[in-house]
């Protein structure tokens, strides 16, 4: 049998497979350590255009070193693959125990609160804000200790910068403020999220759930007239309960769990409880350990770089003197942006024209992920289902008249380099309808659309008359 190797790493099974990468179990010759080597085509990510996201995710796991989060050991390349060298998880998902064992008890759920505060306060303190703290992303080692994963919407903002504004994360965890587009704190956002996982390891189930809206819609398919009354007190259900922490704890909550949980789904973050008074807290302090952190070690991004830089062909500085490179690359959206007189109108929004084809479209320069992401929370924030395939999203539920089904498909293209399209289309419903949906929809996505620079200054120009009046 042909051993294959990458540096000192042995390569062994396949055991994860994901759009972009397979998941190896590979071992360490020189220590006998087990570890998951993630590896990625080169081709791929160039292609994609992912390779800022990736760095930026490598770099975020690198920066937070902490016995409860996912150590990533290092990043190697070849001419043709990049190999992430991680921290082997035997564990599984904590929330495949969830699924599989139901509800935990007090003592289980207070010990993995515990150890998801201790790493969330470690993030922060580094200032990273994970924002998609949720049990699919919460791993379980071989001493059933907790190992945070996933940083692919994590937030690292400039020294400065308190409040983010990208709409992101999964639905049922997302605090309310994030749902209200006007800027969020993601500190105080995680902890939200930590509540809502407190509350799902106690109870088995989510506090927030818009499993009662979808049953209601299917109805509506054949009690029209009876849905219309009942769909006055449904519509974006889950969003209302949220935004006012409608929900309720089950009997067996024992009182200093329910209390805390009642301080941590605050509605309101400028009261929300913070990871501080979380820990001096009396339930939370029940059998509390504190982590012992690893000693200090400088974080080298060296390897990152190198992975990434790494080019077959020679260096600008690297050319001979006489050397001719010909011309720089310029596509067709730099194109157009340097050329004031085209109109990019007549491209993607096309107003009342859009409609008849029942067909929109936008552009975005955020990572395709977080366009994604943040394309979902709107949608359910509107009171609407969605499912997603690869970059493809359905959206559907019942129009806003209350007379009909609606639909809506979204599907995500790259078309240029760090340039990437949204193309809406109508699936389903009344015209007017879609686009009443689609200016709603696009109103509260502002942070990710892209405008040519005059059309910025427009809108700024325009927001700061409105404010003044």
């Amino acid at each position: 049998m042909v051993v294959r190797k990458v540096g000192k790493y042995e390569i062994g099974r396949t055991i994860g497979e994901g759009t972009f990468a397979k998941v190896k179990f590979a071992q360490n010759t020189e220590t006998g350590e087990s570890v998951a080597m993630k590896v990625l085509d080169r081709s791929t990510i160039l292609k994609h255009k992912m390779v800022d996201q990736i760095k930026r995710e490598i770099s975020i796991m690198k920066l937070v070193r902490h016995p409860y989060v996912v150590r990533l050991h290092e990043v190697l390349a070849s001419r043709t693959k990049i190999y992430i060298i991680l921290e082997f998880i035997t564990g599984g998902e904590l929330f495949d125990k969830i699924i599989h064992h139901g509800r935990l008890s007090e003592a289980e759920s207070r010990r993995y609160f515990q150890q998801l505060i201790d790493g969330v306060d470690y993030c922060h303190s580094k200032g990273v804000y994970h924002r998609d703290l949720k049990p699919e992303n919460l791993l379980l080692d071989s001493l059933g200790n907790i190992k945070i994963s996933d940083f692919g919407l994590s937030a690292l903002p400039e020294q400065g910068v308190s409040i983010l504004r990208t709409t992101c994360g999964t639905p049922n965890y997302v605090a309310p403020e994030v749902l209200s587009h006007k800027g969020y704190n993601g500190a105080v956002a995680d902890v939200w999220s930590c509540g809502v996982i407190l509350y799902v390891l106690m109870a088995g189930y989510l506090p927030f759930d818009e499993l009662e809206l979808t049953a209601l819609y299917s109805y509506q398919l054949l009690w029209s007239t009876l849905f219309y009354l009942v769909s006055k007190v449904t519509e974006n259900m889950l969003c209302l309960m949220i935004n006012t922490a409608e929900y309720a704890c089950p009997a067996w909550f024992p009182v200093g769990a329910k209390s805390l949980i009642n301080r941590i789904l605050d509605p309101n973050p400028e009261t929300r409880i913070t990871i501080e008074q979380i820990r001096n807290d009396e339930w939370f302090q029940g059998g509390y350990v504190p982590v012992s952190l690893l000693e200090y070690e400088e974080v080298n991004l060296d390897d990152v770089n190198a992975a990434f830089d790494y080019d077959e062909e020679p260096k600008a500085n690297q050319l001979q003197e006489n050397e001719d490179t010909g011309p720089l690359l310029l596509n067709a959206f730099e194109m157009i942006i340097l050329s004031q007189g085209l109109n990019l109108a007549t491209i993607f929004d096309r107003g009342q024209d859009s409609v008849k084809q029942h067909q929109t479209r936008f552009i975005s320069q955020k990572p395709a992920k977080v366009v994604l992401s943040s394309m979902e929370v709107v949608a359910q924030s509107m009171g609407f289902k969605t499912h997603i395939r690869n970059y493809k999203m359905r959206v559907e539920g019942v129009s806003a008249n209350k007379t009909s089904f609606f639909s809506v498909i979204l599907e995500v293209f790259e078309v240029a380099p760090t340039f990437y399209m949204v193309d809406i289309q109508k699936a389903a419903g009344d015209a007017n309808e879609y686009l009443k949906f689609y200016k709603n929809f696009c109103s509260n996505l502002e942070d990710i659309i892209w405008k040519p620079s005059n059309e910025a200054s427009k809108s700024r120009i325009s927001k700061t008359k409105n404010k003044r009046r």
